[in-house]
């Protein structure tokens, strides 16, 4: 059984991805409390105790508005990190998985965006994702960077509890519809890092066949919407789950400009698996099948 180091192991695609992995392979998990990516030394560290055959890179510093004003933390936790990360990997001959952003583009496209499309990060959060990127790449370790969008789960921080929570005081809710991307759970990533990584046989063949795969790939729910969409879709899915005991609330669409926010988002992120699929043949379900499965195993507690 193979030993795979997991970041951000208390976040939301850190925990499903631990609880995907478990009985698969050797898991050895840590959350901010026992590596916390700010802080470089303890990631080489961590890494070197645990000599791992894959990192899973799960941790980030998500807060899209915080970051403009906090662009030397979220350099460090999103830049420089997984640079230190692929070099102890690199060193130790490990598999590097770690995850990016649709927020690398800037969401002039109308179709959506491939691998080769240009970056054009319009905030500190894109852009210090980008550098993380990079840094990654330009270290030569064996990777597989993993861009997604609009992540959300039953637990954490995300839209979909945010919604929820909104709805249980009434009233009508303001939610922008103008701009679009694939809502993508933290079930469906974790899955795809299992499949990747060798399914119910993760072993030393698999990972290393996937190092001759190295590359960036984007890995997203399949399908779009709008985040009113999404919204309207959550409180449908709650009705639908409550057999009607749920009444959803009006949602109406406003544009980015009624709902100013500190960083700039891009208007269209819309990310192709066409590659993911093609070289692995994994296949995301749809943005709705992720929501049905995240809202039953809320509704389950």
């Amino acid at each position: 059984m193979i030993r795979v180091l997991v970041t951000g192991a208390g976040g939301q695609v850190g925990a499903e991805t631990v609880r995907a992995l478990a009985g698969r392979a050797e898991v050895v998990a840590h959350d901010r409390a026992s590596l916390d990516l700010s802080d470089a030394s303890q990631i080489s560290a961590r890494v070197r105790e645990a000599r791992p055959a894959v990192i899973v890179n799960c941790a980030a510093y998500t807060a899209v508005d915080r970051a403009e004003s906090e662009p030397d933390l979220a350099r460090a936790v999103n830049g420089v990190a997984p640079g230190i990360l692929a070099s102890e990997a690199k060193a130790l001959g490990a598999l590097l998985v770690h995850f990016s952003t649709d927020y690398v583009f800037d969401g002039a496209k109308r179709t959506p965006y491939v691998e080769d499309d240009a970056t054009a990060p319009l905030g500190v959060y894109g852009r210090t994702k980008l550098e993380g990127e990079r840094a990654i790449v330009e270290s030569g370790c064996a990777h597989l960077i993993l861009r997604t969008a609009w992540v959300y789960g039953p637990t954490g921080k995300n839209f979909m509890l945010t919604m929820l929570r909104l709805a249980e005081k009434g009233g009508p809710l303001r939610v922008v519809g103008d701009q679009r991307g694939a809502p993508t759970s933290s079930a469906q990533l974790a899955r795809a890092v299992s499949e990747l990584l060798g399914g119910a046989s993760i072993d030393s063949v698999s990972v290393e066949r996937l190092k001759s795969s190295t590359g960036l790939y984007h890995a997203t729910a399949s399908g779009e919407t709008t985040w009113h969409g999404f919204a309207s879709a959550i409180f449908e899915e709650r009705a639908r789950q409550s057999n009607g005991a749920f009444v959803p609330p009006p949602v109406n669409p406003i544009s980015t400009a009624e709902y100013p926010t500190p960083a700039k988002r891009p208007a269209y992120s819309v990310l192709s698996n066409g590659k993911l699929e093609r070289t692995f043949g994994i296949r995301f379900g749809t943005w709705r099948e992720g929501l049905a499965e995240a809202m039953s195993v809320l509704a389950r507690g």
